[in-house]
């Protein structure tokens, strides 16, 4: 939300109440406030165009007008006036509620080192066919976003948040698309297209997988601040799974999900989208040494001896899977994921960190808790995992953000995660930086020392 949204919602808010609160003070008033608020919300319709969010403060604000002239020149009887009052201040509640969701949600600057360049690569496997599809010669996509270390000298245009910003489905995910029509103006903190940073001939690799059903832009505050700490992020989205993808041909993937009807669980059909996710993953590690793939500015850039995969949710599940069967990943990190098929009886031989949101506050079901510890007691390698208290599952996301404060606090309240995205986020790549460090080649890192830096964060080695 603007400085201009929030001053214009405060004050329309207020000389409503006062309205309706003071007859006398809404009258000596309302000839100065009502020109400046009209003054207001005109410049704001032409600079930021209309929001939403705003309708029910403007109906508030030409109601609370009303009542102000009823007021001032007829002086209706006692009842109509009344009403009239009552009508307005019920008005307060939508026009403040409109609010809780935030038209233009503000990503938190990066804090590492280097600037952050975005480049966006949508490929497409000639060797598979895509299931999820009707049509026999549809070849399967794989999205992937790539955010890497820049010169913070650079500049550019910050890049888009969503894919298909102006040709959304009806809901992305569980959110109605008349929410999302500001997202276009979120500054990503991601310079689209910009050199990468000399400071290094290769950098190292981190794959990216989203939560189910999530598109990767979802990802976005806790992805770009990663690559701000000097790792190339290739965040990929899973087609005809995430809520909005846009393909190669232009055209917009929504989810096709088939589910089994002798599956009441669905744990088949998870543990067949697992295969696919897994499969997309070996597919991207099999473009980074293509000459020319990745484009001109990372092309040669990418230091393909030294990869890990991560992913939040499904996405964890992704990364454990990655490590498991493609040798060419070095350790993985599962950030709060369920796991599926046989994972929970790997005997992983690489560097191995499960990261987790408040147990109390998340609820994890039996499936996730009896996975991972059949997974950690199986290690064969170097493993950690950390519980993140006041964390909820969705603390990982940029989903929080989507709310007002207010109506995050209330959140919190409700279904836990009161230590805030911003906290989490940043905590969470303390922990990978110093979990990735050495299997990337960086040296040891002491994740112990990055978690105690922070409140509240158990756990430790696994042996």
């Amino acid at each position: 939300m603007s400085i201009l949204d929030m001053v214009l919602a405060l004050a329309a808010l207020a000389f409503a109440v006062t309205a309706v609160a003071g007859r006398l003070v809404a009258r000596r008033i309302a000839v100065v406030v009502l020109p400046a608020l009209i003054a207001g919300c005109v410049a704001q319709w032409l600079i930021e165009g209309f929001y939403w969010q705003f309708a029910p403060t403007y109906l508030l604000l030409c109601a609370a007008a009303g009542l102000v002239a009823w007021q001032t020149k007829w002086r209706g009887g006692k009842w109509p006036t009344m009403v009239a009052r009552v009508g307005v201040g019920l008005l307060v509640l939508p026009a403040a509620l409109a609010w809780s969701l935030v038209p233009v949600p503000e990503l938190p600057r990066p804090t590492g080192h280097y600037a952050v360049g975005t480049e966006t690569f949508r490929l497409v496997d000639p060797n598979r066919l895509e299931a999820a599809t009707d049509t026999p010669s549809d070849h399967r996509n794989v999205v992937v976003q790539a955010w890497y270390p820049a010169d913070p000298a650079v500049r550019g245009e910050h890049s888009a948040y969503l894919d298909g910003q102006d040709r959304l489905p009806d809901r992305v995910t569980v959110l109605p698309k008349a929410l999302l029509r500001g997202y276009h103006r979120i500054d990503t903190h991601g310079r689209r297209d910009v050199p990468v940073s000399p400071d290094r001939a290769r950098w190292p690799v981190v794959l990216f997988s989203p939560g189910y059903g999530a598109p990767r832009a979802f990802y976005t505050g806790l992805i770009a601040d990663l690559a701000s700490r000097g790792y190339v992020v290739l965040a990929i989205d899973h087609p005809y799974e995430a809520a909005v993808t846009e393909l190669a041909d232009g055209s917009i993937a929504t989810p096709h999900e088939r589910f089994l009807d002798d599956d009441p669980n669905q744990s088949r059909y998870m543990s067949g989208q697992l295969d696919v996710r897994a499969a997309d993953l070996r597919f991207v590690v099999d473009q980074l040494d293509r000459p020319g793939t990745m484009g001109p500015r990372l092309s040669g850039h990418l230091d393909t001896e030294h990869i890990a995969a991560v992913g939040h949710s499904f996405g964890g599940a992704t990364a454990v899977a990655a490590l498991a069967n493609d040798a060419r990943i070095k350790a993985a990190a599962n950030i709060d994921g369920t796991l599926y098929g046989t994972l929970p009886q790997q005997s992983l031989t690489k560097p191995f960190l499960l990261l987790e949101s408040d147990h109390a506050e998340t609820g994890h079901s039996a499936q996730y808790l009896d996975g991972n510890r059949a997974l950690l007691e199986r290690l064969k390698a170097g493993g950690s995992r950390y519980e993140i208290s006041e964390a909820n599952h969705y603390s990982f996301t940029d989903v929080p953000r989507f709310l007002a404060d207010p109506a995050r606090f209330l959140a919190a309240q409700l279904m836990g995660g009161s230590r805030g995205p911003r906290e989490t986020q940043r905590a969470t790549n303390d922990m990978l930086t110093a979990f990735l460090r050495e299997p990337l080649g960086g040296g040891r890192g002491d994740i112990g020392a990055a978690a105690a830096r922070y409140r509240d964060i158990d756990g430790g080695p696994v042996h």
